[in-house]
């Protein structure tokens, strides 16, 4: 049995073709998990290391939690969007947090269960951004 496993295995790594380390490294960098982020390097006093290092990790959550709302966003307007904006202009709203709060109070208000579901989700996720 275990002659078998290992004998598939070894086939299946002989089908899939090998990409070089340095395209893998630029195509992970183009759409990979950090494509959307810069890499900055900056000169400090070693006293505010800590500082910069608590800032940066909470600018990356928040840009997160704005890319994850955005996305959220996106699917319900995809899904929802000419059902529950019949008069609702999401553009004159100031941020994603404003007009994902007004989209999913529409959707619960006007939606079916499935859209009270995400109504529910993106407020949720707006609430977490508050705190």
């Amino acid at each position: 049995m275990r002659d078998r496993d290992t004998r598939a295995m070894l086939s299946y790594r002989e089908q899939r073709p090998v990409i070089p380390a340095k395209k893998r490294i630029r195509k992970y960098r183009k759409e990979g998990g950090a494509a959307d982020l810069v890499r900055v390097e900056v000169l400090i006093p070693p006293s505010a290391r800590n500082e910069v290092l608590a800032m940066a990790s909470r600018m990356r959550a928040e840009h997160r939690q704005t890319r994850d709302l955005q996305l959220l966003l996106d699917n319900a307007l995809r899904l929802y969007g000419s059902r529950i904006l019949d008069n609702v202009d999401l553009g004159r709203l100031p941020d994603i947090r404003s007009r994902a709060a007004v989209a999913a109070r529409a959707m619960i208000d006007r939606g079916d269960a499935r859209a009270f579901a995400m109504g529910r989700k993106i407020l949720d996720r707006v609430s977490e951004r508050e705190h």
